[in-house]
């Protein structure tokens, strides 16, 4: 199954005066950070609100430093379920914006549409992080039903098992 994530990321800014300076340089940032090894993420602005609802700016502006909320989205191919598409869009994201608080908004499955040539070039980096993934879960003393098949044929060959 395909899975379209959302991550919400809170991008600080410096030296800044109005919140659509924040915004633009903070989509800026964020893309340079990205590119070009996830240059299939989508960067938009997010969306806040006050406790009672009302609608707030993206960006929170205090001592000409701001914290701008962005969504990011990109779609994860050949997942067994979303909770696995999120783990793999936290990780991939994550690893390219350090030190940027992440939080998972949607995941969101897709339709089969026939488009096979497309998904295994982006399926096999999602692969790769699924596997490093199960790599430190199993580190952590997880059961070992959760690491793929292909990775528990390796981690036996080099345990000698």
């Amino acid at each position: 199954m395909d899975c379209r994530v959302v991550v919400e990321a809170a991008v600080p800014v410096y030296d800044v005066e109005t919140p659509d300076e924040a915004i633009r340089i903070a989509i800026s940032k964020t893309g340079e950070m990205l590119n070009p090894k996830l240059n299939y993420v989508e960067i938009n602005m997010g969306s806040r609100e006050s406790p009672s609802g009302d609608e707030l700016p993206p960006a929170f502006i205090a001592a000409d430093e701001a914290l701008v909320a962005l969504e990011l989205e990109m779609t994860v191919f050949n997942v067994e379920r979303e909770e696995h598409a999120s783990r793999i869009a936290r990780k991939e994201i994550g690893q390219r914006l350090a030190n940027i608080p992440l939080k998972i908004l949607s995941v969101e499955e897709l339709e089969e549409d026939g488009d096979d040539d497309a998904e295994e070039t982006d399926s096999e980096t999602e692969a790769d992080a699924d596997a490093d993934e199960s790599a430190a879960e199993a580190a952590d003393g997880d059961d070992e039903d959760d690491l793929l098949p292909e990775f528990e044929e390796m981690v036996e060959e080099e345990s000698g098992g």
